[in-house]
This record gives C-alpha cells, structure tokens and sequence, in this order.
C-alpha cells in the first residue's frame, strides 16, 4: 500500500515557536525531514501576513500560510496552479472590529489594543523587537487585546463581541477580537485545495497546537497534536480524531511529536 500524503497545519507562538524566545531551531530536525519528504507545512497563527512571511523565510518554507486566527489564507506563486500569489479573506475587515471595540470602550470596558500601543509598547509586551512588532501591527481583520478589567466585566465583555456576530479567543499572550471564523475555516479551505491535486489518494491531516484559539484547527485534522505549553490544559482532546499530548514543551515537543509520527507513516 502506498504511503499517505501529509498535510502538516501548525500553530507558531507556544507550538512551533517558542513562548519566550520565538526559537524554532528545537524542531530543525522535523523540519528537515519534512521537507526532504515534500510534506507540506503549513503555519497557522495568530500571526500577521507580515509576520509569517518572515518567519517562513527564516524556516524555508514554500506551503500556503493561514494568518490572524483564520482571517485569510495565503497562497504563494506557483501553487496549486495559481501564477501570482492570492489571498483568500474570511470575515470583517479589522476596520469593522476597531470601530466594535471604540464603542465598546465608550461604555466602560477596560483593555488596550495594538492600535492602542506603539512598537516599543507591543515589544515590552510581546518581546518582540520593535521592527517585528511594527510588522504585527499591520493586520486585515483582528485585534490583539490586553485586558485591564475583572472576570466579570470580560464575561460581559464576551456578551457583547458576541451580540456583533464577533468573538473573542485566546491566545499564546494576548485575547485577540475577531469575526466570526476560526482557524479552521483556513484548514478546511487548503484541505480541500489539496485533494484537489489527487482526489484518489490517501490524505491525512496533522495539526499541531498549544492553544484554545486552536481547538477548531485540531478537530479537523485527522490526528490532533497538543504541544504542553501555556495553555495546553485549556485545550480538550478532540473526541473524532487521533489525539496526543506532547511530553516536551514548545518546539522540543513538536519535533518528537513529528518525527514519531513520521517514523509511523514510513517518512
């Protein structure tokens, strides 16, 4: 029987980066065996299209990229046929959300966004350098949140995002306002793009995360990876799919999960 096809959909922040230090290096050695086996990977974040164009750079990495928790997903030149890059947008623009949260913070609610923040003030809180948190700054349709109030008051908070058909979801360090879609609307998109380029083979999806805000992401995939990190508790054991927990933190645990995993399928 032949090999299954791959499809790799990870998070960054907490999962193939890590929390402190946004190194990827622990995972070098997966990384590598991936793309010696043409097995794609595709970065889901949180992340801008800015932000995610560096780090792939960094990694070498040619797949299509999901970014701000599912807003667009970004096909490259030259990838499933397409002759220039594409972006394919889910939901309200971030211009809608701003106006949202200005209302908002006109009847009480207490919080800062990135709009808020300048670099140096993103960077105190993110440890990204200046220059990088310029690049976070540049999104299409979310907004990264400190929240300043109680409990009670982000409860209510909730309530009314949810009332405007947005939501509000966690993140590796920030609660992150949205529209309504997940990075699960991204997933299903290149699933489908996929099977596109071979509708009688065998796919599996794997994805990889640390996350609340990456609940739905896992329930697609075939096999679900929740890397120990932050707020690895929070996330529940998909119950229709394979699931594992990483032993390791962060990149370390990716890249034993990963290469287990591609030790099994016979990569």
């Amino acid at each position: 029987m032949p090999k299954p096809r791959l499809i790799i959909f990870s998070d960054l922040d907490g999962t193939l980066l890590d929390h402190d230090n946004y190194d990827w290096s622990p995972a070098r050695s997966a990384m590598e065996r991936l793309a010696a086996s043409e097995i794609p990977v595709v970065l889901n974040s949180s992340k801008t299209i800015s932000e995610i164009r560096k780090v792939r750079e960094q990694m070498g990495n040619q797949a299509p990229f999901i970014v701000e928790n599912g807003a667009a997903v970004v096909i490259p030149a030259n990838c499933f046929g397409a002759s220039d890059e594409q972006v394919k947008r889910f939901g309200a623009p971030r211009a809608d959300v701003l106006a949202l949260l200005a209302r908002l913070r006109e009847e009480g609610f207490e919080f800062s966004g990135f709009a808020d923040m300048s670099p140096a003030e993103i960077s105190k809180h993110s440890r990204l350098s200046e220059a990088e948190a310029e690049l976070a700054r540049d999104r299409v349709a979310t907004e990264p949140l400190l929240w300043h109030g109680d409990e009670e008051s982000l409860a209510a908070f909730r309530q009314k995002l949810e009332a405007e058909n947005c939501r509000l979801v966690q993140g590796g360090r920030f609660l992150h306002a949205m529209g309504n879609f997940d990075k699960a609307d991204g997933v299903r998109f290149l699933l489908k793009k996929y099977k596109e380029q071979d509708p009688a083979g065998r796919m599996i999806a794997i994805a990889l995360g640390d996350s609340p805000n990456d609940q739905h992401m896992l329930e697609e995939a075939d096999i679900a990876v929740i890397v120990r990190g932050v707020h690895s508790d929070s996330v529940v054991l998909p119950s229709q799919s394979r699931a594992i927990r990483s032993l390791k933190p962060g990149p370390a645990g990716w890249n034993e999960c990963v290469l287990n995993l591609l030790i099994e399928y016979g990569y």
